[in-house]
């Protein structure tokens, strides 16, 4: 483990293989403490709040009403000197503050400039959400060097394209954060997980516009705790091995194996995107190595944390082979127990769609699965979701029977919640 600049990594894994074994897994754990930044100065700050106003926000009209409540006190509560705006997005996208189109610095009168205008939201037209994406983008790109995040509100299905969805999430991934936010019943988790999947944000359901406003406070909260911006995983594997995949699979997973960015041949980044000054993450590596002997020892990664263009943190990925079957068979804690995560979360997306199919035998058993590793990990709410789907006959065998009447909003949020992982008791390295 090496620590720096308020940055550490821990390595954990299994380092023995067997004869002529190939596949190395570990688990780097990164926290960031003490602010992280080594007393240099915070990056400023960009923050977007892109509000759905289509016309399904106005029925029932709950929602518009708690939108432009959420939308006004988020304006209300940014910080100081904070970059930020307001978007409207329906089947046409527009800046609604400030005027100009470009960000507006935060302070007393622009905060109550910005939240007079939320409070006047209307709802009206269709649902195209490249063109909310593209404005984003077009706006946050020129600001070089800060933290750049947005919030995206909506209550309906993306009625546009899909080929020119894609396109825009990938014009846009690189260049600012987004955290999505599902209202009601009526939008589909898929389309939003692309695009938190693709901008580093995560997506959650809001079942009630009531919870509208707790939900924009939170994002503020941690907006603006954001302390530290671009931090990437460099990952770097001997000639003749492969990297296989880069996970971050704590406080929730995302696979960052398509985000790669080569450096050199030998070496990839993976962006992870801003940190808080206290925060700890987890990452699943596995490299595939050319098989070694008994007796070989050979470093099969490095992994760097780069924060700009420094070092910040390192942990090394090593491979022993040996003739000792109790070394080569022994799990490491953590890494089986972020492999049993990845497998909850397969397990209960498949079961979903089981399930929605009408596949009862096949949804009995991967959410009986779900339910048999959320117990043995201790995800006491991925469980507590999963109880509103299933009936739980036995927790330890996984026994369940499916529910015939579930609520859509159920469903929905156990998909949400089904990449949040809990982090495993940790051991010495």
């Amino acid at each position: 483990m090496t620590t720096a600049a308020g940055f550490s990594a821990a390595v954990f894994q299994n380092e023995f293989l067997a004869d002529g074994a190939t596949e190395v897994n570990a688990v780097i754990t990164v926290t960031a403490a003490g602010g992280a930044a080594a007393g240099a100065a915070s990056p400023d700050k960009a923050v977007l709040l892109i509000v759905d106003t289509s016309g399904s926000m106005e029925n029932p009209s709950s929602k518009i009403r708690a939108a432009r409540r959420a939308a006004a006190t988020a304006c209300e509560m940014m910080p100081d000197g904070a970059w930020f705006a307001l978007i409207g997005g329906s089947d046409r996208v527009v800046c609604l503050y400030p005027p100009s189109g470009e960000l507006a610095r935060a302070g007393e009168g622009t905060r109550a400039e910005a939240a007079a205008i939320a409070a006047q939201l209307t709802g009206g037209g269709g649902t195209a959400i490249s063109t909310w994406l593209d404005l984003a983008r077009g706006m946050l790109q020129p600001f070089e060097g800060g933290i750049k995040l947005a919030y995206l509100l909506t209550d309906g299905e993306n009625r546009e394209n899909e080929n020119e969805f894609q396109r825009a999430i990938q014009r846009a991934t690189g260049v600012f954060q987004c955290d999505a936010r599902g209202v009601g019943a009526d939008w589909h988790v898929s389309e939003l997980r692309q695009i938190t999947s693709a901008l580093l944000g995560e997506v959650e359901i809001i079942k009630d516009p009531d919870e509208m406003d707790d939900d924009f406070r939170a994002f503020l909260e941690r907006a603006i705790g954001k302390t530290v911006a671009d931090v990437r995983i460099r990952m770097w594997a001997p000639k003749g091995s492969t990297v296989r995949f880069v996970r971050q699979v704590a406080p929730t997973i995302d696979d960052l194996t398509p985000k790669a960015k080569a450096v050199n041949e030998l070496t990839a980044e993976f962006p992870t995107g801003a940190w808080a000054g206290d925060e700890s993450r987890d990452y699943h590596v596995c490299v595939d190595v050319p098989p070694g002997a008994v007796g070989d020892e050979k470093l099969a990664a490095r992994v760097s944390l780069m924060v700009g263009p420094d070092a910040v943190s390192q942990g090394l990925v090593r491979a022993v082979w040996t003739d000792d079957d109790a070394l080569s068979t022994r799990i490491n804690a953590q890494v089986a127990h972020y492999t049993g995560q990845a497998e909850l979360a397969q397990a209960i997306q498949e079961g979903l769609q089981a399930r929605k199919e009408g596949d009862i035998d096949t949804a009995t058993v991967k959410l009986g699965r779900a339910v048999q590793l959320a117990a043995q990990s201790g995800n006491e709410g991925t469980m507590r979701v999963l109880r509103k789907v299933v009936d739980v006959e036995d927790e330890r065998t996984g026994t369940v029977r499916v529910k015939r009447t579930v609520e859509k909003l159920d469903e929905m949020e156990l998909d949400t919640r089904s990449t949040r992982t809990v982090q495993v008791k940790r051991e010495a390295p």
